[in-house]
């Protein structure tokens, strides 16, 4: 491990704040609320990377399941009161992940993860050719010297609700002539949560394939579908000769309505959920529910948990790829999706297509798609102007 990181793993003297969100209303770290051990929450992990670096204990199986079972929320970054750690914890442990990688001693379905995204490109084990499929019947261009680049990412070329989100996307940046191209089976994974599962090789590999291609093209704005891809766009590529202006797409529709682009009417309840990387990692909090809020007759109800509070749907840090969580109704997934329901409101909007997955499966879990809708915002802005 880093010894900037070895040096602040004492610190920390496991108050418990690190499990709960800052207005204390319930357990906010995923692999607590599935697990209910102290060793799963960030806490008993630094003391178990501590014992684990001075050779107290040894690698095994269970050691490894609590180093990958963290999805990098961020919760205890916001909720930690040491100030000279806070900022470092998910760094520490994507570090200690990082070694273990190294080692080989990580669970089987992360091993079959990082070898999909290397011999396939893409965690779907998918034909780079098909990355296409999504955009069927759209009118599209494949970049060239437009304004922006829109990436589309894995997750929105190859599963069903992220190319939903994808294909809402597009209709709403036509319709207020933006000029936006895209790279089709040119496009590359984008290497955020092969980094947060700690094969950092790998990742800078992806990170600099992909500012190649951006670069030779030209590129030097990106919109983004995927709040994943926004943030290792934004803040690791650069360290690859990637200097790009990167927006998260609900950043480009908000200032589109702002210049006129007519919002609709619906008669929604709508709840709303804060994927991690949008928000806690980027404190992108407001735009999506200005998009919200533009649409006429819409009634707005707000999780207990929201913005820097808000519950992780547990797919990020790989988890989405691997389930390393598990199932069950302790999955904060299912708990969010009760959260949202408690609200009233009929449609849940999410802003990423890996929330959108997650929360769609607890739905169907929970056997409550009767009660409720998940959607992404910008389908719900094209579903309010019909």
């Amino acid at each position: 491990m880093d010894s900037e990181y070895i040096d602040i793993l004492h610190r920390c003297f496991r108050c418990g704040w690190c499990k709960l969100p800052t207005n204390y209303t319930d357990f906010n770290c995923p692999a607590y609320l599935q697990h209910r051990f102290e060793s799963f929450s960030s806490g008993g992990r630094m003391w178990l990377i501590r014992a684990w670096v001075n050779g107290e204990i040894e690698s095994s199986e269970r050691f490894s399941e609590i180093m990958f079972s963290c999805v990098t929320c961020g919760n205890c970054v916001e909720a930690c009161p040491m100030d000279k750690i806070k900022d470092r914890l998910v760094d520490v442990f994507i570090s200690a992940r990082a070694d273990l990688v190294e080692q080989g001693k990580i669970p089987p379905a992360l091993r079959d993860y990082f070898k999909a995204v290397t011999i396939s490109g893409n965690p779907y084990k998918r034909p780079r050719e098909e990355r296409r499929l999504w955009a069927g019947g759209l009118d599209l261009e494949e970049y060239s010297d437009q304004e922006y680049l829109f990436y589309i990412g894995d997750v929105a070329s190859y599963d069903e609700p992220g190319m939903r989100s994808a294909r809402a996307i597009v209709q709403l940046l036509n319709e207020a002539g933006v000029s936006f191209g895209v790279l089709m089976d040119q496009e590359g994974n984008d290497g955020n949560d092969v980094r947060a599962a700690g094969e950092t090789s790998l990742a800078d590999h992806l990170a600099r394939s992909n500012c190649e291609v951006f670069n030779q093209k030209g590129v030097k704005k990106i919109i983004t579908v995927s709040p994943h891809a926004y943030n290792t766009i934004r803040k690791d590529y650069p360290a690859h000769g990637g200097n790009f202006e990167v927006f998260h797409y609900t950043e480009v529709l908000s200032l589109l309505i702002k210049k006129g682009l007519d919002a609709g009417r619906s008669s929604a309840k709508v709840t709303y959920h804060d994927p991690c990387y949008l928000g806690r990692w980027n404190k992108i909090y407001y735009p999506p529910r200005a998009i919200i809020g533009s649409i006429k007759g819409v009634t707005f109800k707000e999780m207990d948990r929201n913005m820097n509070n808000a519950l992780c749907c547990a797919g990020g840090g790989g988890n989405f790829f691997t389930d390393i969580l598990g199932t069950g109704p302790g999955l904060s997934s299912r708990v969010r999706v009760r959260e949202a329901i408690a609200t009233g409101a009929d449609i849940l909007c999410v802003a990423c297509p890996q929330c959108y997955r997650m929360l769609d499966d607890a739905l169907k879990a929970e056997a409550a798609e009767d009660r409720l809708r998940v959607m992404d915002i910008a389908e719900l802005f094209v579903q309010s102007r019909k």
